[in-house]
Parts: C-alpha cells; sequence; structure tokens
C-alpha cells in the first residue's frame, strides 16, 4: 500500500519474556506490546512519513488501548532503532501535542529503544488479505485504510 516498504512482519516486543507466544502476550504477564515491524527504503519514504502514518491509524492518547481491545499489549508504543529515530519521534509527539491544545488528549506513546523483536505466529501474518471478511477486517480494518488512504494519498503506491 505504502511506497517504499519492503516488508512488514508483526511480532512482539518490548517485554520481558523471551519468544513470547499470542496467548502469553494477550494474557498480560510478559509486558510485550503487539508491534509491527517495518523495513523500508528511505530513499522513497522518509521516517517521518511513517510517524504520519503511525498517529494517522490509532489513538495514541488513550493508554493500554485500542478501540475495544484492552491491555498493555495495545498500548501506543515506538521502538526505535538510533537515536536519530528517537529525536524523531520526540520532536513529532512534542509538535502533535501542541497542535492538539487539549491537555487530557495528551499522546501518551511510549518511545523506547528496540531490544529485540519476536516474529508472531504464523497465522497473524497477512491477516487482513487472508481475511477480508472477518468481522474485524470489515468494522475495524477496512474504515481505518479508508480513513487513512483519504489523509495520505502522497505516499501510497502508484
Amino acid at each position: 500500500m505504502l511506497r517504499g516498504i519492503i516488508s512488514v512482519t508483526p511480532g512482539y516486543a518490548g517485554g520481558i519474556k523471551e519468544n513470547p507466544t499470542y496467548e502469553e502476550v494477550c494474557a498480560g504477564k510478559t509486558r510485550h506490546a503487539e508491534v509491527v515491524k517495518i523495513e523500508y527504503d528511505p530513499e522513497q519514504i522518509s521516517y517521518r512519513d511513517l510517524l504520519t502514518v503511525f498517529f494517522a491509524t490509532h489513538d495514541p492518547t488513550t493508554p493500554n488501548r485500542q478501540g475495544n481491545d484492552v491491555g498493555t499489549q495495545y498500548r501506543s508504543i515506538i521502538l526505535y532503532s538510533d537515536e536519530i529515530q528517537e529525536k524523531e519521534a520526540e520532536n513529532f509527539i512534542a509538535k502533535l501535542n501542541l497542535e492538539t491544545g487539549f491537555p487530557s488528549a495528551k499522546i501518551v506513546t511510549e518511545i523506547k529503544p528496540l531490544d529485540k523483536f519476536y516474529p508472531a505466529e504464523d497465522y497473524h501474518k497477512d491477516y487482513f488479505a487472508k481475511n477480508p471478511s472477518k468481522p474485524y477486517c470489515q468494522i475495524v480494518i477496512n474504515p481505518k485504510l479508508e480513513k487513512l488512504q483519504q489523509k495520505i494519498t502522497e505516499l501510497l503506491k502508484k
């Protein structure tokens, strides 16, 4: 969908357990978040553009919640690879907080170094493409994709 994206891998990161399973992460005892690892070509899409997409596709003002999904695994988190990404994420959030002007809607997104990433089980990979008629895809993902496509047309593959 986005130009410059080489791969997107669902997984878990930011927690304390080695090689967690989906069930363990959902139980909330591993401290991992459900995340995606994105490999991209910075000549085609910038880190800042990825941050724009990230913040356009979820609510970063609700701790441990995304829509009806509740738990620490649903927290908003950015796991950076280097200090440049860390600073850019911090500056991006600071700008967004200024633009909202609502103290109660402050962004609660964590910014942490990526320590270890654990790929999710195979059934999570390409979930939307494999299950477009499932209620979650129809009710949650489709509206998000439609909204995103309207906001970032210049970042889409042609």
